[in-house]
């Protein structure tokens, strides 16, 4: 028989999980106002944070890494700032996760592989140096597709990643760990890296945010590359707010990153000022629409009958085409660099790599000088093309992926990689982003992936959270 002793500790007990969930699963934008205001502190959402790890970690197995420690010690310091009149921005004692190909130093950096396993960086990534200097906090690094090789996150040598909305089905890839952990209020917002869509295929198959920004907006610099051409780094966050708040911070001109663009960054608060009743859309209906599932083709239908009410056009329009097709181009490119970059680990060690990353390494083993450079200068050419399409349409629209997450048995798959619309942004360099769209019968949710201009992410953010103050998808919640 209960006592009533026992009762009031279980209601209690109960009471303060309840807390916890509610502060954990706050929009970024929510916790930041709070903090700013001393009506919650670094601390207690620090605290909620690593008590939802705690708990669900285990299911999800969104991290590898987590610095529980660390990330309490710097709670308290930025706590102590607040008190003093030190507000350093919107992520000033926010919480967030970092995707672990991205080095931390003094915080090891595995890749999600044996062959990285104690690999400890000595230096911050430039996107790192720049989330502390904002006031971020750390919470740990996030599980992925062994060195990003995949879209699955089930190909890893810490174990697959679980999709919170049902935890027998993969969370995307690469960066499954760090959509599956913002999904569920691990953390607050997390930053991934997308080189075929390694940041939108995962945010869309766990119903959040995804945006990668044109090539050379953010920093590579200290992320484990896979391809030097393809490769961004981006927020995956639960909203379009909190991810314009974390791109605001990431973003910028980096002289030691040879990719990176000496270009002004705008304020991206600023876009949601924007009038989307001026905007005009082009639906790239050729390839992304063919073979879509059903229930995806019916909810990026009603997406675009939504869209269309609250923009001043929407019109089919094509992609510009060259001598070779987009997926030829994107092959080529990946191929080789990926290789280039593992050829001496590979080499010496190709055991510690797990089977399906192996197979894909060795695949571009034997691809010749002629052939990549070939597909290197038609996509250098293509980046300049594809200008010419935003003379008659402002945005594209498609949806982000042609099917739902498969069960995680069939993640090792290289045909489980959903990159077919996602991966033609990465050669084109552009601005894409992710949002939810609706949710299948069985409950996975779907996602609207919205393409910009060169440079123009505030016009990608502007229609995506009109959008999203339109539709309510954004604000279920998976039940993990």
């Amino acid at each position: 028989m209960t006592s009533r002793r026992s009762f009031l500790l279980g209601a209690c007990g109960a009471a303060v999980l309840s807390a916890d969930n509610d502060l954990a699963l706050h929009n970024l934008a929510t916790a930041s106002d709070r903090v700013r205001r001393k009506t919650i502190s670094p601390v207690e959402l620090t605290q909620a944070c690593l008590r939802r790890i705690e708990r669900l970690n285990p299911l999800l197995n969104a991290y590898i890494t987590v610095t529980a420690e660390a990330a309490l010690a710097q709670a308290r310091e930025l706590e102590a700032e607040l008190q003093h009149g030190r507000w350093r921005g919107p992520l000033h004692g926010i919480p967030v996760s970092l995707k672990d190909n991205i080095d931390t130093a003094g915080i090891r950096t595995t890749a999600a592989s044996e062959l990285f396993k104690d690999r400890v960086p000595t230096e911050d990534a430039e996107v790192v140096r720049r989330l502390k200097n904002a006031g971020a906090i750390l919470l740990g690094k996030t599980n992925l597709h062994e060195f990003a090789l995949g879209g699955s996150s089930s190909v890893s040598y810490f174990g697959p990643v679980h999709n919170p909305w049902a935890l027998d089905r993969i969370s995307g890839g690469s960066s499954g760990g760090s959509a599956a952990a913002t999904a569920a209020g691990l953390c607050f917002g997390s930053l991934g890296t997308d080189t075929a869509g390694s940041i939108r295929n995962p945010a869309c198959y766990c119903g959040i945010v995804g945006f990668k920004p044109t090539y050379g907006r953010v920093s590579n610099r200290g992320a484990i590359p896979d391809s030097w051409t393809l490769d961004h780094v981006g927020p995956i966050c639960r909203t379009v707010e909190d991810t314009a708040l974390m791109l605001g911070v990431i973003a910028g001109y980096d002289q030691l990153d040879p990719a990176s663009v000496d270009t002004p960054v705008p304020d991206y608060n600023h876009a949601f000022r924007m009038q989307a009743s001026k905007l005009r859309l082009g639906v790239v209906r050729t390839p992304f629409f063919e073979s879509l599932d059903s229930e995806i083709a019916n909810a990026v239908a009603a997406a675009i009958e939504v869209l269309r009410k609250m923009t001043a056009s929407v019109e089919d329009t094509v992609l510009p085409s060259g001598s070779l097709p987009l997926d030829e181009i994107f092959a080529r490119v990946i191929g080789v660099e990926s290789y280039t970059y593992h050829s001496q680990w590979f080499a010496d060690s190709p055991e510690k790599y797990q089977p399906a990353t192996r197979q894909r390494i060795q695949g571009s083993a034997e691809v010749k000088a002629a052939v990549y450079m070939q597909a290197r200068r038609q996509l250098d050419l293509l980046r300049r093309q594809v200008k010419n399409v935003f003379a008659t349409v402002d945005l594209l629209i498609t949806p982000t992926v042609p099917s739902p997450p498969v069960v995680i048995a069939q993640g090792a798959d290289p045909n489980s990689w959903n990159k077919r619309n996602t991966s033609p942004f990465n050669v084109l360099g552009l601005p894409a982003i992710s949002v939810p769209c609706g949710f299948t019968t069985s409950g996975l949710p779907v996602g609207l992936q919205i393409v910009g201009a060169p440079f123009a992410e505030s016009t990608v953010l502007a229609l995506a959270l009109a959008y999203e103050q339109a539709t309510e998808w954004h604000r279920r919640s998976p039940a993990v």
